[in-house]
């Protein structure tokens, strides 16, 4: 492992996601059911039938591929579809993302907006738009409750695992050194920052949820860091939401290439969708 310095550190902590005040507090409002309710937004440009949405495939309850299928399911499914509805979409293509790749396959043109467990974040508002928050959620971390860990405490000098691509890495870096569990000093990192030694704790970085899920169980990492809602596809009798200890608030938007034709509709579409109480009568379907 190369030794590396304290600025290369606040590099990465500078890619921290902060989410806008503006946006953060879209709250869904409390309605008796869902459906289409309003008239479409706008009708899509000739030609373009097909609304093409990236999707995660490894999340219950919010976008999951049955493989034997070849259908997607969950919330996020749900709301892509009724945004593509409104929009005047005869139809949607899912291609399924990572965080790793979803930025690109955006940027590339690959699809045409993200429904993907991505959480609206400054440091993401220079390539992309954001439609209002369609989901709360929290940054938080998991143990195996046969290692007795309890506090974050008890982490001291221990193993945090993330998703490589996710904003949980920098995230917890500034958590724990803003809580004076480190001086968040790196001392140690290899070329693609996947194994990093900080002075009381040390940070793996994981290709999939999958994985780090597994290098949990096998004691790799002694504490799994992910968004909540990822975790409950992870969790079972053996496991333990961290008491007390939250990474980061964060909030899931629709993301559109930054000022396209698309970014405005979409955030209109899907404020409309919070207004008529669709997007909480989903929540409450898929939780």
């Amino acid at each position: 492992m190369e030794m590396i310095s304290r600025r290369r550190f606040v590099s990465l902590a500078a890619l921290v996601a902060a989410i806008p005040a503006g946006l953060a507090g879209c709250t869904p409002r409390a309605t008796s059911g869902a459906g289409s309710g309003s008239a479409a937004v706008a009708a899509p440009a000739a030609g373009a039938d097909t609304l093409r949405v990236g999707v995660r495939a490894d999340v219950v309850g919010f976008g999951y591929l049955n493989e034997r299928t070849g259908k997607y399911y969950g919330l996020e499914i749900d709301i892509a579809n009724e945004l593509a509805e409104r929009l005047g979409y005869r139809d949607v293509a899912f291609t399924t993302v990572t965080p790793d790749d979803r930025k690109e396959i955006l940027l590339d043109g690959q699809v045409d907006a993200l429904v993907a467990c991505y959480s609206i974040a400054e440091s993401r508002l220079k390539n992309f738009d954001f439609s209002p928050a369609y989901y709360d959620d929290a940054v938080i971390a998991v143990v195996e409750n046969s290692s007795l860990i309890a506090s974050v405490e008890d982490l001291v000098g221990r193993t945090f695992g993330t998703m490589a691509g996710s904003n949980a890495a920098p995230l917890l870096s500034v958590k724990l050194y803003e809580e004076g569990f480190t001086s968040g000093e790196p001392l140690q990192a290899n070329e693609d920052n996947s194994d990093v030694t900080f002075d009381t704790w040390r940070l793996r970085q994981y290709a999939s949820y999958q994985e780090l899920s597994d290098a949990l169980e096998v004691g790799e990492v002694d504490a799994m860091v992910l968004d909540g809602a990822i975790a409950h596809t992870y969790m079972n009798d053996e496991r333990s939401i961290l008491e007390g200890f939250t990474v980061e608030e964060v909030s899931y938007g629709v993301a559109t290439i930054k000022d396209s034709e698309l970014s405005a509709r979409v955030a209109e579409a899907v404020q409309a969708m919070l207004d008529d109480g669709t997007i909480d009568a989903l929540v409450d379907k898929w939780n």
